[in-house]
């Protein structure tokens, strides 16, 4: 028999913490007041060590040119705004793209709203958590204000935990949007909560063009309606026969999206992070995009016309009920099911989003949901799988480990680099093909995380992280000297631009991202078993070359481009050792960083006896090097 699980169907951390907390509840309430309050504004306030930003839905989008109606891609619109995270897309799959006018509508009000001023305001006043709240665009502003923060203060303020929590929200991205939030991840940083006939998280399965002036008439009804219910009552309506036509386009497109796996068209919306389906039973949360867009098509298709308008504005109605039904158990006598817990969580879920054992849609539903319930258990259980397999090549690493310490100890005294670097015996191949098993290994792990089959947590498990870390400071370095022994940096460039891989780079974060504990503030006593920065090597490789092109280099500005390079490595390899951050082999008699020290202090040697390419005046006769600002060496005669 399956093991016993939650009976709700959903991220079910995620849904339980919202409804034990008075995060849904709080976060409703602030979007209710800026909605009433702060029209175009938002609204701030701090709750013990927790602050609120919550966003007005009554918000102007302008959408008189055809690009603020469609996709645009991140990088290039939002100049560089969200750091790092344009960057996390793919290569081979289409840019990270976001809807221009709700991008448009946030870069301006962040650049006229005194946003960063009251993110400060909560900062002193002790706030551990920022909590991004907003209804209908208020949720989009929202969903953006989190991703900026989340993508600066993972720098800047890693202690800072960052949620966001929409209501009625519309979609932001296209597949590879949702796919970078999933990489970083941050899908448990967004909740989005959805009525169970809301148009507006469904409205972008169409095309805005077609529709345009009825979603003008829709957005100035609710808005008034936010701002207060008696003006809403007084806003002009739209036809039986418009309504309809919205209805039917918007309920047609998404049943065609619900066929679709993948991004088949290019630049369509997909949902990202946690949906929380409302309704007056209860509530489902989902976290896998398919069967969120599913039940996203499935839960409309059971309303009407007259009911995707008024359940826009009902959130208040659908968060008093989610925290009073959700942790409710109630019975199913009318439902005939297994003894599964599997199947019983599927019934309680499909009567809290709505949708009844006698419906035509339920067994789609049912397939839907237990197909979403079956990744998330796929994930502990590809947790469990993944420590096995981590502990299978952990004597790989250790093969390694003694590989380093037998070059460390050889009569050669080339040290660990330079000795694989050009290896030419059993023993090398050997470790060779340890680096490309673990290669392989690690490879998988990052695979597995960029498609969710892996737990959100994954990444801070500090045995992954320690063992992502000690196989970066190993085996990066063998990684760089294969690149150089094949000659690579000839056809591709050097190293750190050119050649490292992606895993690094990740596991570098990881690392960064981690919580330090005082012992590894303290300075050592003594040098690292591992030089401490992976890509040394490789600095020792672009410095050596730097050497050998100066030694014929003729023109000034490119000399002193080259002499700034090597100084700047000089000193950097200075620091590292004051610091006793590198390995011992770094100083073998025969290893390249030794090399270059020779080749360096013979070249400058060589620079005082470059003959004069200035005109020298009469009083001066010494030629000399000096170093001016920036740690700039500048060869001057005089």
């Amino acid at each position: 028999m399956e093991p016993e699980t939650s009976q709700f169907e959903s991220s079910e951390m995620l849904a339980t913490y919202l409804a034990s907390t008075p995060l849904l509840e709080d976060s409703w309430r602030l979007c209710s007041r800026a909605n009433a309050d702060a029209p175009q504004s938002f609204l701030v306030h701090c709750a013990g060590k927790v602050g609120y930003l919550a966003f007005s839905g009554v918000q102007v989008v302008d959408c008189t040119e055809e690009s603020c109606r469609k996709l645009v891609e991140l990088e290039v619109y939002a100049n560089g705004l969200f750091g790092g995270f344009c960057a996390a897309g793919d290569g081979d799959r289409e840019p990270i793209m976001m809807h221009g006018g709700l991008l448009q509508l946030f870069m301006m009000f962040l650049n006229t709203q005194n946003f960063l001023s009251k993110i400060d305001e909560l900062l002193l006043k002790g706030c551990k958590s920022i909590v991004c709240t907003g209804h209908s665009l208020g949720g989009a502003l929202a969903s953006l204000s989190a991703l900026w923060l989340l993508s600066t203060m993972q720098t800047n303020s890693p202690s800072i935990q960052v949620l966001c929590i929409t209501f009625g929200s519309p979609m932001l991205g296209n597949e590879s949007f949702s796919q970078a939030i999933l990489q970083e991840r941050w899908c448990g940083n967004f909740c989005h909560v959805v009525g169970q006939h809301d148009i507006v998280p469904r409205m972008l399965f169409a095309p805005a063009t077609p529709i345009m002036k009825e979603l003008v008439i829709l957005f100035h009804f609710w808005q008034l309606s936010m701002a207060s219910p008696c003006l809403g009552q007084l806003a002009s309506q739209l036809s039986y026969e418009d309504i309809v036509e919205v209805f039917r386009l918007v309920l047609t497109c998404a049943e065609k999206r619900c066929g679709e796996t993948k991004d088949r068209e290019g630049s369509v919306f997909w949902p990202f992070g946690g949906y929380l389906f409302c309704t007056d039973n209860g509530a489902v949360c989902l976290d896998n995009r398919v069967a969120i867009v599913k039940l996203l098509y499935l839960t409309m298709s059971k309303g009407s016309a007259a009911s995707y308008i008024e359940d826009h504005l009902k959130y208040e109605s659908y968060v008093g009920r989610v925290c009073l039904h959700y942790l409710r158990r109630r019975s199913l006598t009318d439902v005939s099911f297994s003894e599964s817990s599997s199947e019983a969580g599927i019934a309680f879920a499909l009567r809290s989003s709505g949708i009844e054992f006698q419906e035509a849609i339920y067994g789609t539903a049912k397939n839907c949901l237990a197909m979403a319930r079956h990744i998330g258990c796929r994930r502990n259980i590809n947790n469990a799988k993944m420590a096995v397999l981590l502990a299978k090549v952990n004597p790989l690493r250790a093969q390694i480990e003694w590989y380093k310490k037998f070059c460390d100890q050889s009569d050669d005294q080339m040290g660990y680099y330079d000795a694989f670097k050009h290896r030419n015996t059993r023993r090398g191949s050997k470790v060779n093909m340890n680096r490309v098993k673990l290669e392989n290994f690690w490879d998988d792990v990052i695979n597995q995380l960029e498609t969710n089959q892996l737990t959100h947590d994954f990444h801070k498990l500090l045995k992954y992280v320690n063992a992502a870390h000690t196989y970066t400071l190993l085996v990066e370095p063998l990684d760089i000297a294969e690149y150089y022994r094949t000659c690579m940096h000839k056809s591709k460039g050097h190293y750190i631009e050119h050649g490292r891989k992606k895993r690094f780079k990740i596991f570098d974060k990881w690392w960064r991202d981690r919580k330090v504990g005082d012992e590894e503030r303290n300075p050592r006593s003594r040098f690292a078993s591992l030089t401490q920065d992976s890509c040394f090597w490789a600095r020792v490789e672009e410095a050596r070359e730097c050497v050998l092109h100066l030694t014929g280099e003729r023109d000034s500005g490119r000399q002193s481009v080259l002499l700034d390079k090597i100084v700047k490595f000089e000193q950097y390899a200075q620091g590292m050792i004051a610091r006793k951050e590198v390995s011992v082999d770094v100083f073998a008699k025969n290893s390249s960083y030794s090399v270059f020290k020779e080749e360096w202090e013979e070249l400058k040697s060589q620079l005082q006896l470059l003959p004069p390419r200035f005109p020298v005046s009469q009083e001066s006769t010494v030629q000399d090097m000096c170093i001016e600002t920036e740690n700039t060496y500048v060869v001057r005669f005089s």
